[in-house]
C-alpha cells in the first residue's frame, strides 16, 4: 500500500505551503546521506521524503494526489499521469529548491546566476540643476551637459571589434558561474575564464577596449514643470549610463535645487514676504506696492494702526501648483519701521506727539504697551508683598 505523503512529512492535509516546506527541510536535514553514512534505512527515508515533498510543493500535483492518491502518478489514470521529478535520487528537485532558499543569496544567487550572458543594466545617474524661484513658478526648458558612459558606436555595445564575433564561454557554457559539489554543500563561483560574463571576446573593440561603452559628453533638454519644489527629482528613463554588453541603460534623475529669493520665502504652494512700511503709514493707514512672483506688483491697503508682525493674505498670488492650474496664496508680514537719523525739528515733533498720547490717553493710543506696564506693576506688587 502506498504511503500517505502527508504522513511522510508529518503534516495535515490542510497544511499550507510554508508548513510543508518547513517540515520537509527538517526531515531532509535529518535523513540526508551525508549525515547518515552507510545507513540504508536513512537513504530510503530520504528518498521517501523527497518524493512526498516533490508532489505536495506543486499545487497541480498536490490537487491530483488529493483526488486520486498515488495512482495519479503511476500511469493507471491514463495519459501517464504526473511524474514527481528527481524524487528517486539524492539532491532531487525538492531538496535543491530548499537548499537554494536557504543558501542561494549567500552563495551569490544560484537562481540569478543561471543563463548569464554578460549583459548588465547601466547605472542610474543623478544630476543637479539649479534654478530660480521664478523658473519654478513658470516652468522652463533646461539644457544640461554631463559626462557619461554611453554605448560605443563602433561596436554597438557588444565590446567586440566590428567583423568579429562574441563567443560563448566554453568553461561555463555561457552561464557565467561554476558549481562544485563538496559533500553536503554545493558551492557556486564566478567563472574565472569569462569573469562571470558568460561570453568571451576574441578581438576586443579598439575604441572601447571591449567594455562596450565610451565616455563622452551628453547633451539633453529637460522640461522642468511649473510648480516644482526644491529637492524634487525628474526621472528620464533610459538616459543614464549605457548597459554593459548590450544591457539596458540606467535612468537619469534630475535633482532640482531652487536658489534663495531676495523677497520671497516658499512654503509649499504659498509664499511669504517680509514688507517694511514707514511708521506714519502703519499709524494712519495707506497703500503700498508689493512685488509678486509673476514679475508684476500689486497694491495692498494698510489699515490704520497696523502693527509689526500682522499678516495679510493675497489669494492666488502664490506659487503654481505642479500638474495643476491652481496657485497658492501670498502672505505679507508687516514690519513697522521706526524712523532713524532724525533732525532736531523732527525729534521735537516726536516728543510733542509722545506727550500728547501719554498720560490718561495712553491706553487708548498704545494698548499693547499700556497693558504691558500694568502687568509689570502687578508683578512688582506681588513680589513686594
Amino acid at each position: 500500500m502506498a504511503k500517505d505523503y502527508y504522513d511522510v512529512l508529518g503534516v495535515s492535509q490542510d497544511a499550507g505551503a510554508d508548513e510543508i516546506k518547513k517540515a520537509y527541510r527538517k526531515l531532509a536535514m535529518k535523513y540526508h546521506p551525508d549525515q547518515n553514512k552507510d545507513s540504508k534505512e536513512a537513504e530510503a527515508k530520504f528518498k521517501e521524503v523527497n518524493e512526498a515533498y516533490d508532489v505536495l510543493k506543486d499545487d497541480e500535483k498536490r490537487a491530483a494526489y488529493d483526488r486520486f492518491g498515488a495512482a495519479a502518478f503511476d500511469g493507471s489514470m491514463g495519459g501517464g499521469g504526473f511524474h514527481p521529478g528527481g524524487a528517486g535520487g539524492f539532491g532531487g528537485a525538492g531538496f535543491s529548491d530548499i537548499f537554494e532558499d536557504m543558501f542561494g543569496d549567500f552563495m551569490g544567487g544560484m537562481r540569478g546566476g543561471r543563463g548569464g550572458n554578460g549583459a548588465r543594466r547601466g547605472s542610474d545617474i543623478q544630476y543637479t540643476v539649479e534654478i530660480t524661484l521664478e523658473d519654478a513658478f513658470k516652468g522652463k526648458e533646461e539644457t544640461i551637459k554631463m559626462p557619461i558612459n554611453d554605448t560605443c558606436d563602433a561596436c554597438d555595445g557588444s565590446g567586440a571589434e566590428p567583423g568579429s564575433e562574441v563567443e560563448t564561454c566554453p568553461t561555463c557554457d555561457g552561464v557565467g558561474r561554476m558549481r562544485m559539489q563538496q559533500g553536503f554543500f554545493t558551492i557556486e563561483r564566478t567563472c574565472s575564464t569569462c569573469g562571470g560574463n558568460g561570453k568571451i571576446i576574441g578581438k576586443p573593440c579598439k575604441k572601447c577596449s571591449g567594455s562596450g561603452r565610451v565616455n563622452r559628453e551628453k547633451t539633453l533638454r529637460v522640461t522642468i514643470p511649473k510648480g516644482i519644489d526644491d529637492g524634487q527629482r525628474i526621472r528620464l528613463a533610459g538616459e543614464g549610463e549605457a548597459g554593459v554588453r548590450g544591457g539596458p541603460a540606467g535612468d537619469l534623475y534630475v535633482l532640482v535645487a531652487i536658489k534663495p529669493h531676495k523677497f520671497f520665502r516658499r512654503d509649499g504652494a504659498n509664499l511669504h514676504c517680509h514688507v517694511p512700511i514707514p511708521m506714519h503709514i502703519a499709524a494712519l493707514g495707506g497703500e503700498i506696492d508689493v512685488p509678486t512672483i509673476g514679475g508684476s506688483r500689486t497694491k495692498v491697503k494698510i489699515p490704520p494702526g497696523t502693527q509689526t508682525g500682522q499678516q495679510m493674505r493675497l489669494r492666488g498670488k502664490g506659487m503654481s501648483v505642479i500638474r495643476s492650474d491652481a496657485r497658492g496664496d501670498m502672505y505679507i508680514e508687516i514690519f513697522a519701521e521706526v524712523p532713524v537719523n532724525l533732525g532736531r525739528k523732527q525729534q521735537d515733533a516726536i516728543k510733542k506727539f509722545g506727550e500728547e498720547i501719554s498720560g490718561k490717553d495712553a491706553k487708548k493710543h498704545s494698548p499693547e504697551s499700556s497693558g504691558f506696564v500694568s502687568k509689570m506693576k502687578e508683578l512688582w506688587s506681588d513680589l513686594t508683598e
